[in-house]
């Protein structure tokens, strides 16, 4: 007698053919590659062709009881990649889904499946000539827009709160119905792309970070290219300014509105991993790049403690404007302020690469990072933050475009929020700062505004995945970060897959509420168990 296992296989094969049914280890293999170091136990990968195949792929696993898992293009890196929460998930591929279903050219909205990566639709727009930014992040052009969205994920350009951007979504429900907005189910279709918010209540929020549904398409309100686009970039030349340059951060946020997409704080550990090569040939006794070093290499690459990035967009005459009043706020706090255009960072790049020695190797290294930085501030996805996650990987990518978990890299991410106060900001960067010392963990932080109350800051725990001892201490590290931090009130804006049941554990009355609409939606539970609640 078959199991329900394989008897769901059988009848899978028969509606999508049996090459889209992934079986075999060597087929299986990629997606149990992770930076995080989780394993998963993987029995099955369903690549469905057509999202009109998925009500029927949802229906055959809930007859058998077969839980599902699915995944946009698996490149999660640092949050669990393309791995399920659970073991024994079968794998819903949808990278195969990567129609542009709609495209309103005139206001700006467009309609995407879960395949379609940023450089997809970056492309799309330059063929087209459509006048509009990509919604891009750090992770690079072959990752899913529609999977950041629901993971609620930012990027820097004007509309820096991605699922915010989403106006409309299609779901498949665990027993094959279909879910649409109420406006786009009376029949007002072109009105659900333009209003986020519909008629009645608001159900689309419930399909980020959950396990309510399956996603198959996405509506996304795009940014309009403006006149003018520029960076402020600037240093604190001492750490001791750093209470001083959140208050800076916020008043430039609070004055400039609708102008300024975003700011940046990275500390000097943080610039130096995208600047500079790792040193790994002096590194101390505690597995760590040693103080004096740290100063000599910032002096090197002319890095200071901090370094400030602010996005800036409008029209010339607006962005001018905006340029005097931040000098004027910077005052007294910053150093180095400068403000770039795209074209004027591509020309610094070219003028760096004629200084001869190694001064004009480094100069030449941070200019092109700045250079591909103002692309992407310009909605031009690339891989410029990608070489973060190779800093400790001794080995070189395997193919011409970055995957840090093909290639073996050791990457987790700790996200946090952390509150707009001076005084918290200095308290969660020592505590980040103490414990990924203690455990022998660079401590790369940025800190991100998601608004004038609130940075999110994004730490990379980097190791080397090669090393069974280095890989345990970064775990360590992050479950340590995830415990002070929540004792702190720094709680993380999403969270890997192997940190769910520390969440759920820390829940009551909101995880009651979920199993509540868990049971109503999905009885079975088959769709994502284990995520988030």
């Amino acid at each position: 007698m078959i199991s329900a296992i394989e008897s769901a296989v059988l009848e899978w094969q028969t509606l999508l053919g049996a090459p889209q049914v992934r079986l075999d280890a060597d087929s299986l293999a990629p997606y149990a590659n992770d930076t995080t170091g989780t394993r998963r136990r993987i029995p099955v990968a369903l690549r469905p062709l057509s999202a009109q195949h998925i009500p029927a792929i949802l229906r055959i696993a809930q007859h058998y009881k077969t839980p599902i898992y699915p995944i946009s293009t698996g490149n999660n890196w640092g949050y669990g990649s393309a791995l399920p929460a659970q073991d024994d998930c079968v794998l819903l591929d949808l990278s195969q889904l990567q129609e542009i279903k709609h495209f309103d050219a005139e206001l700006g909205v467009v309609t995407v499946e879960p395949g379609v990566t940023q450089g997809m639709l970056a492309a799309f727009l330059e063929a087209g000539s459509h006048p509009f930014l990509v919604p891009v992040t750090g992770a690079g052009p072959n990752c899913s827009l529609l999977g950041n969205a629901l993971e609620r994920g930012y990027g820097v350009t004007p509309h820096t709160d991605h699922f915010g951007a989403v106006t409309d979504l299609e779901a498949v429900l665990a027993d094959g119905s279909i879910y649409r907005s109420a406006l786009r189910e009376a029949g007002a279709e072109e009105t659900a792309r333009l209003f986020k918010w519909g008629i009645g209540p608001y159900f689309d929020g419930l399909f980020t970070q959950s396990g309510f549904g399956v996603v198959t398409q996405i509506s996304i309100a795009l940014a309009r290219r403006p006149q003018s686009v520029k960076i402020c970039l600037f240093s604190l030349d001492d750490d001791a300014l750093l209470e001083q340059g959140v208050d800076c951060i916020q008043r430039i946020l609070r004055s400039l509105p609708g102008i300024v997409g975003g700011a940046n704080l990275m500390n000097r550990h943080r610039m130096l991993a995208m600047a500079a090569p790792y040193p790994r040939d002096s590194i101390g006794p505690d597995g760590l790049i040693p103080a004096a070093l740290i100063e000599t290499m910032g002096k090197q690459y002319q890095i200071r403690p901090w370094t400030g990035f602010i996005t800036l967009y409008g029209s010339k005459r607006v962005v001018a404007a905006a340029q005097a009043d931040i000098k004027a706020i910077l005052s007294g706090c910053a150093s180095r302020v400068l403000f770039l255009s795209g074209k004027q960072a591509q020309d610094l790049a070219r003028l760096a690469k004629l200084i001869p020695g190694q001064s004009g190797q480094r100069l030449a290294r941070t200019a092109s990072t700045l250079a591909l930085s103002l692309d992407l501030v310009n909605g031009k996805p690339n891989e410029t933050a990608l070489p973060l996650a190779y800093w400790r990987n001794p080995a070189a990518p395997k193919a011409s475009w970055r995957d840090p978990a093909r290639d073996g890299c050791g990457l987790i991410w700790y996200a946090p929020l952390v509150p707009m106060r001076a005084e918290a900001v200095r308290q969660y960067v020592s505590m980040t700062e103490r414990i990924t010392r203690a455990h022998g963990i660079e401590p790369l932080i940025t800190l991100t505004s998601v608004n004038d109350k609130v940075f999110d800051s994004t730490v990379p725990i980097l190791f080397n995945a090669s090393a069974d001892a280095e890989a345990d201490s970064a775990k360590r590290c992050y479950q340590n970060l995830l415990d002070e931090g929540a004792a702190a009130n720094f709680l993380p804006y999403r969270i890997g897959v192997s940190s769910m049941p520390w969440l759920s554990n820390r829940l009551d009355a909101s995880r009651h509420v979920h199993q509540r609409l868990k049971e109503a939606l999905d009885p079975l539970g088959i769709l994502l168990p284990g995520r988030y609640l």
